[in-house]
């Protein structure tokens, strides 16, 4: 057994047996140390059950970058239910790449098409939304969905990403983004980050 092998394991059995504390180091830890390519159908049945239970999005997010690894198990419905229960685009998008390898283009079609209202209507409720938009055109992002499946709807839905990236004042954009392995790379500081959409504020109230 290898030494990755042997740590999913240790962490399988503390997740089994462990209260959930969303907060607490050591659940943390062991959710971030599960091999999620190494899991069995029932551990990641288990896995799918802990997802819906936790109400801290970033855990949430790790477990949805895990599964979409476990290219060998069914893991369809889960990734169906998951989209539906993420409330922002970024969640949704990681939802769908894992439906992606499971479901049909026409499925994928309708699911791009309740995304996108979604998407249209983040003007009116979050004008400077760029977190949610440089995943979406990062390399992990659509991007990556398009040069996988090459469906028409990822073309589509990354158009109106880009138009409504572009509307954006400058203040909100080139600050980070996402590589083809889903890792975040700062592309400025936060120091610098932090001061540009101050002034932009700023510069707002000043008018």
């Amino acid at each position: 057994m290898t030494l990755n092998q042997q740590h999913c394991q240790e962490s399988m059995r503390y997740l089994a047996t462990a209260p959930i504390r969303e907060n607490d180091p050591k659940f943390i830890g062991a959710i971030n140390e599960v091999d999620y390519e190494l899991l069995t159908a029932n551990e990641a049945d288990f896995i799918e059950v802990l997802y819906f239970k936790l109400k801290n999005i970033a855990l949430r997010n790790r477990i949805l970058h895990g599964l979409i690894r476990c290219k060998e198990l069914e893991l369809k419905d889960f990734f169906q239910k998951a989209y539906k229960k993420e409330r922002y685009l970024d969640m949704r998008l990681l939802a769908i790449h894992g439906l992606a390898h499971y479901a049909t283009e026409e499925e994928i079609d309708k699911v791009i098409d309740h995304f996108l209202k979604i998407l249209m209507k983040r003007p009116e409720t979050t004008p400077y939304n760029y977190q949610e938009y440089e995943f979406l055109r990062s390399a992990f992002g659509l991007p990556l969905l398009i040069k996988k499946y090459g469906y028409r709807c990822f073309e589509k839905a990354l158009q109106q990403v880009e138009k409504q990236y572009d509307a954006m004042p400058e203040a909100f954009k080139g600050h980070f983004t996402i590589d083809e392995n889903g890792k975040a790379v700062q592309l400025r500081s936060p120091h610098e980050t932090k001061q540009m959409i101050e002034r932009f504020f700023a510069a707002q109230n000043g008018r």
